[in-house]
């Protein structure tokens, strides 16, 4: 199973809200730790999506410029 990054979001808010509202230091130093390691997941997911549309965009583009070379080509073999 794959996280979101709604749901990495989701889990550091609820950290960071448990952390406002601890009494002891230990568990809101923890809830903040928490809280940092969900946002990272979540920033690393995104950084994860934006590298994956990059390379599927520079495939499409790829695809297209060779089309467009066979084209090119054919037309010149004639």
């Amino acid at each position: 199973m794959s996280m979101s990054r709604s749901y990495c979001d989701e889990m550091a808010r609820l950290a960071n809200q448990a952390a406002a509202q601890a009494t002891l230091t230990n568990v809101r130093d923890r809830e903040l730790r928490s809280a940092s390691a969900w946002q990272a997941m979540s920033e690393r997911i995104l950084k994860t999506e934006q590298a994956r549309e990059m390379k599927e965009r520079e495939r499409v583009e790829a695809s297209v410029k060779d089309d467009g070379a066979e084209g090119d080509r054919s037309g010149k073999l004639q």
